[in-house]
Order: structure tokens, then C-alpha cells, then sequence
């Protein structure tokens, strides 16, 4: 019977930091991806060629969203009209039409993609053995 008791009791205490730990686990998502992104904006930002700052300034993230299904996701984006042609590339073009050249992309929106990458493997890992730590 003392048995049973202390038995309930350690279950009911288990419960209850299993539910504080999973509460701490429901906000790691978008604190990591939000860390991850701004890493990922920050190098985009650095990375950006200046002729007149305009493009290197555009580099934003929208927030954190979270889906219906609990995925969350984050934007990162440049609004200057121009940022597809600096990335990707585009083709030099003469007076009557003709194509004499192409200038190569500068791929600074994938670069940043794969920094925000490893970055949030890096971050979600240290933030679960931090919540490990933190319930031992």
C-alpha cells in the first residue's frame, strides 16, 4: 500500500516534468530558426556587392510561422528589384539585341540558405541538451 503511494507519487512528479519539458521544447523551433535565419541574413548582408548599398540594405526575414501541421517557417529575402539578376546571373545585352556576354550569379541567397542550415542543426542541438540539462 506505501508502495502504491510512492509509486503514484514518482508518477505524478514524472508527469509533471515531462510536461514543463515538452512546453520548453514547443518554443525551441522558432527560437532556433529564428537565430539561424538572422545568421543567414547577417552573412547575406556581408556578402552583398555595394555599388550603391540599395540591395545590401534590402536583405530581410519575414517571422516565424507556424504551420497547421506544427512545422514552422521563416523567410529570408531581398526586396530590390535587381537581387535575382546579381543572384542568378543575366546576360549582357548590345544596342541592336544581340547578346555579346553573360555576367555570372553571385549565388548569395543559396549561399546564406545552406549558413542557415548548419546553423540551425548547430542551434536545435544545443538547445535540446541544454533542455536535457536543464530537467536532469
Amino acid at each position: 500500500n506505501s508502495n502504491q503511494r510512492y509509486n503514484q507519487a514518482a508518477i505524478k512528479q514524472y508527469r509533471k516534468e515531462l510536461a514543463e519539458m515538452v512546453d520548453d521544447i514547443k518554443e525551441v523551433d522558432i527560437k532556433c530558426l529564428n537565430r539561424a535565419v538572422n545568421e543567414g541574413v547577417r552573412y547575406a548582408k556581408l556578402n552583398t556587392n555595394v555599388d550603391t548599398g540599395f540591395m545590401r540594405k534590402s536583405w530581410r526575414s519575414a517571422p516565424a510561422v507556424k504551420s497547421a501541421t506544427g512545422g514552422v517557417s521563416k523567410t529570408l529575402v531581398n526586396g530590390a528589384d535587381y537581387a535575382s539578376f546579381v543572384n542568378h546571373g543575366h546576360r549582357i545585352v548590345s544596342k541592336t539585341g544581340e547578346t555579346v556576354g553573360f555576367v555570372k550569379g553571385q549565388y548569395i541567397l543559396e549561399k546564406a540558405i545552406t549558413l542557415v542550415d548548419k546553423t540551425l542543426v548547430k542551434a536545435y542541438k544545443n538547445e535540446m541538451e541544454r533542455i536535457a540539462k536543464e530537467h536532469d
